[in-house]
């Protein structure tokens, strides 16, 4: 008998995580709560919302599932990892105790202070006067300052003041009017670090990291990273700032002393070690940390790690990865996202989406805002699709990927024109 695997949650991630365990000989059934329409292509989509532990433990329990995965944040820090695990079920992602490198921006930055491990310089307020003073003693010598609630803000809680209006303001947003809610009680203010953002993913087991693969994410809506900060409109593997060398420093620098640091603050921390970095002119540098795969990342790690990544998630699981291997591809992956016109802001929903049956049998489609009505797909998110190809050079993954996107059309459809540039112009 093959196993019964879960993975909770419906976007483009998700998909990426079921295609992948669906090539799984070990895998004989897949479930995804909630799912979406793409993924229903590779697994049973269950109606359990991802946030709903109960649903999801009553379930697993009842369909005597082997593993579970969990996708998004919010189910890891609420803790459905310990849920699952006081019931004897195995399951891949942090407890709630060391899902709060995510969780706590504060809980992160005196972990990297008091364990020496690189990041920016930083303090803690608790009162909206004092933090105020303090971010503009950075803004009133010509210095922009980075202003973050503590918690989970939906990826919105981090600003960047260049003004002291700016500055104040932000502290105003967070801790006075909480537009964050509980997740501005605390803010961390810190000096703005110049250079290249990376992202660095391992597999953590609660004693050591494997350093999984690199990519580069675009946060910003429009061309040339304009306009406001979204949940991703692209990525791309093998950045060639993530040279061998700097993969040595962040495994030796951050990664490693990470996970050997928590395991020494009594949390082991067993999942995805996702570490967003500033590589500065004096070396790495850790803006945050997540607890789990990155979102539209695992769309273009996916396609590139060989072989079955069951025993990979299950040795996670078990805390034991001294006998797994991991093999990645040198192939370049890129993913474009098609997204709703207005997304990050107001954006209608309900548009046929057109073209996916003239695309190329090599591109990957991973379903993130989509529904079915009147049996026809439609648009049902900001995000919409993940539109994935891989080839042997940056260059002929990018020609790949935008041809196959020219393709594919839905009322107010928006895309960058530029995802990977960066790659092709460092290479010149």
């Amino acid at each position: 008998m093959g196993k019964k695997v879960l993975v909770v949650g419906q976007g483009g991630r998700e998909h990426a995580l079921v295609w992948k365990l669906s090539q799984s000989p070990q895998v004989e059934k897949i479930y995804a709560a909630p799912g979406n329409p793409g993924i229903a292509q590779s697994a049973q989509c269950v109606n359990i919302s991802a946030s709903d532990a109960e649903g999801l433990l009553a379930f697993a329990l009842q369909e005597k599932i082997d593993l579970t995965i969990v996708g998004p944040e919010e189910p890891l820090m609420r803790g459905i990892v310990d849920r699952f695990q006081d019931h004897g079920l195995k399951i891949f992602g942090p407890s709630a105790q060391a899902a709060r490198l995510e969780g706590s921006k504060v809980f992160s930055k005196n972990l990297m202070y008091k364990y020496n491990i690189p990041t920016a310089a930083y303090k803690v307020f608790n009162e909206p006067k004092a933090a105020a003073q303090f971010a503009c003693s950075f803004t009133d010598r010509g210095q922009p300052v980075v202003i973050k609630a503590d918690g989970l803000a939906a990826g919105k809680g981090v600003i960047i003041a260049t003004t002291s209006q700016e500055a104040r303001q932000a502290v105003d947003e967070i801790m006075r009017e909480k537009v964050f809610g509980e997740a501005g009680k605390s803010i961390v203010i810190e000096e703005f670090l110049q250079g290249e953002e990376v992202s660095v993913f391992a597999l953590a087991d609660g004693h050591k990291a494997v350093t999984l693969v690199a990519a580069q994410d675009h946060k910003r809506v429009f061309d040339n990273d304009q306009g406001p900060n979204t949940g991703g409109m692209g990525a791309y593997t093998h950045p060639p700032v993530f040279t061998s060398e700097l993969r040595e420093i962040v495994d030796r620098t951050i990664l490693q002393p990470t996970v050997q640091a928590m395991a020494q603050e009594g949390c082991p921390y067993r999942g995805v070690l996702y570490a967003g970095l500033m590589i500065t002119p004096n070396g790495p540098k850790v803006l945050e940390f997540n607890a789990r795969f990155g979102d539209p990342e695992t769309q273009v790690i996916m396609p590139i790690l060989e072989g079955d990544v069951l025993p990979l998630f299950e040795a996670v699981a078990d805390g034991d990865l001294s006998s797994v291997k991991l093999t990645v591809r040198p192939d370049y992956c890129v993913c474009v996202i098609l997204a709703s016109g207005g997304y990050p802001g107001k954006y209608d929903q309900g548009y046929p989406i057109k073209g996916l049956e003239s695309l190329s049998e090599t591109t990957l489609v991973f379903h993130a805002g989509t529904a079915i009505k009147d049996g026809q797909l439609v648009t049902n998110g900001g995000r919409v699709m993940a539109i994935t190809s891989r080839a042997k050079s940056m260059e002929d993954a990018l020609n790949d990927v935008y041809n196959q996107v020219e393709k594919i059309s839905f009322t107010d459809m928006h895309y960058r024109t530029d995802i990977g540039k960066r790659a092709l112009n460092r290479g010149k």
